[in-house]
């Protein structure tokens, strides 16, 4: 395996463009993308933006039906860094947390969380009720990353493609891939002089 290999779902959930842009990225940062769409997410698709199911697939390196269980991906023995699903829904969520997958996006990730490999969900809902909680916690004691999109303010976003770019740089980081598309917080300039506690100058412990 000559190139980094990174497998991308996209599922019902609203925001379908943080799949896209995933895939742009990984094709810039020249990693092999295996993408998976749910049939929900072509609904989605179709609602949200104007794109066509072949502009996305012409985006990944690789593109495998949501019904192909048989695919590589959905073997251990495929070799990659990962899995994101970008996004993912409380649907796709509840099967990955237990472990009843009904397609290769469930499969992939369970995959995924087996072979010790990160995963990580990008979920899409609000407000949340307990079972998604519950959900999130069990993926999360299996290893998986629960990274909602949540846009950083302090970035001083223009737009929503800053705000996504963000969202997604963040989520690549947990990959140790840098795109170049994450506002960094900048430790020096943004650190306030703190006043010595009147305590520590008097010599006073605090209990």
């Amino acid at each position: 395996m000559n190139r980094q290999r990174l497998v991308v779902g996209i599922s019902g959930a609203s925001g379908f463009i943080y799949g896209v842009r995933l895939l742009q990225l990984l094709a810039e940062l020249d990693i092999e993308s295996h993408l998976i769409i749910s049939r929900a997410a072509l609904l989605t698709m179709a609602h949200e933006t104007d794109y066509k199911l072949a502009d996305v697939t012409a985006l990944a390196s690789h593109y495998h039906r949501a019904d192909d269980v048989a695919a590589g991906i959905a073997s251990g023995s495929f070799r990659c860094l990962g899995m994101v699903v970008a996004p993912c829904s409380m649907r796709t969520l509840a099967e990955i947390a237990t472990g009843t997958s009904s397609g290769l996006i469930g499969r992939a990730a369970d995959v995924t969380l087996k072979e010790r490999r990160t995963l990580v969900l990008m979920a899409r809902e609000t407000p949340l009720t307990l079972a998604h909680l519950r959900n999130m916690t069990a993926v999360t004691e299996m290893g998986g990353i629960i990274a909602p999109p949540v846009p950083a303010f302090y970035a001083r976003p223009e737009s929503l493609g800053q705000m996504v770019d963000h969202s997604l740089g963040r989520v690549l980081d947990l990959f140790g891939l840098d795109a170049g598309v994450a506002t960094r917080w900048r430790d020096q300039e943004h650190i306030v002089p703190c006043r010595p506690s009147p305590a520590r100058d008097s010599g006073v412990s605090v209990k």
